[in-house]
């Protein structure tokens, strides 16, 4: 089965070496690892580019395309169009997998035949501390249950849905129409990838609190959530903004 990685990047030169490395470090054999890059000016191609042997040496493909873009989803979509996989996993330069993530992710596939998995994740908070969010599939899954950096998806879905790049909380969006549409999630107990508070999707100026609870409700609307999800989506906003 032949994974594809995808990682949008933007100026991630601080960053990106340990997502890389990730990668790099993953126990499964058959790798596609897909660079996005909005068109860095910083060192971000260069350090990513440094790894080109290490992935000839194990025998993984890497793709590196940079150029402008619409955002995070826009890039996201370009590198679902180049995946050759048959399951896709996207991983954000300032997180990064476990060792066992793809493998993982492969025997899950294989064994329970579904169409999209996630899986627990490990929290790094800006003072050093970690907390897992765990992974949980319900009737009605929320922001708490689920974790878009663990996610990997059959590439017979990426070809009916794609992210709608609108706003920071498409993800989401995408994870409630497969759902909806009956495909078969899986949520795996097991820490899989590290998420780093503080990056594009939690670093949250507080102007922009409402605005964002107001996104993620129309979201959880047009999705046929109540209309009580609001303090969902207010206790969601106000928690990542202070771990942020």
């Amino acid at each position: 089965m032949l994974v594809s990685i995808i990682t949008v990047c933007f100026n991630s030169e601080k960053t990106v070496a340990r997502t890389v490395e990730s990668v790099l470090a993953q126990s499964a054999e058959n790798i596609e690892y897909l660079i996005v890059d909005g068109g860095s000016t910083d060192r971000t191609l260069e350090i990513i580019e440094s790894y080109r042997p290490k992935f000839e040496e194990k025998g993984y493909t890497l793709d590196i395309k940079s150029g402008p873009d619409k955002g995070i989803y826009d890039a996201m979509n370009k590198g679902i169009d180049r995946a050759h996989g048959d399951i896709i996993g996207i991983i954000n330069s300032d997180d990064w997998y476990e060792p066992e993530a793809v493998a993982t992710m492969i025997r899950t596939f294989r064994e329970t035949g579904c169409d999209l998995a996630f899986a627990d994740i490990r929290m790094h908070m800006r003072d050093g501390k970690t907390f897992i969010k765990h992974a949980k599939v319900r009737k009605y899954t929320t922001s708490r249950d689920w974790n878009h950096p663990t996610q990997f998806v059959s590439k017979k879905v990426y070809e009916k849905f794609r992210y709608r790049c609108r706003d920071i909380s498409d993800d989401m969006d995408l994870y409630f129409k497969v759902k909806r549409a009956g495909y078969k999630i899986v949520a795996v107990p097991r820490v899989l990838a590290d998420f780093q508070m503080g990056g594009v999707s939690s670093r949250i100026p507080a102007k922009e609190i409402i605005p964002r609870i107001k996104r993620r409700f129309r979201i959880y609307r047009e999705n046929g959530y109540s209309p009580l999800y609001i303090f969902e989506c207010v206790a969601f906003e106000l928690i990542k903004f202070v771990l942020a």
